[in-house]
């Protein structure tokens, strides 16, 4: 890797990195790279349309829910 390539992009044009800085960035971009892999199960037998909590709305079928 070049020092360019090393430098985050909001950092001091002449900061030089430590290898444990250089480790750190490498491992962080594993982790974004990994989690944004990692696909989320799809819900059987959910509620359609937007979910209820998110918007304020507890009540389906006008029975309102509380858990």
């Amino acid at each position: 890797m070049s020092e360019i390539e090393n430098t985050p992009p909001n950092a001091a044009p002449d900061k030089v990195l430590t290898p444990a800085a250089v480790r750190a960035l490498e491992e962080a971009a594993a982790r974004r790279a990994q989690a944004e892999a990692v696909a989320l199960a799809e819900e059987k037998g959910g509620r359609d349309g937007p979910e209820p909590t998110r918007y304020g709305d507890w009540e389906r079928k006008g029975v309102a829910v509380d858990f």
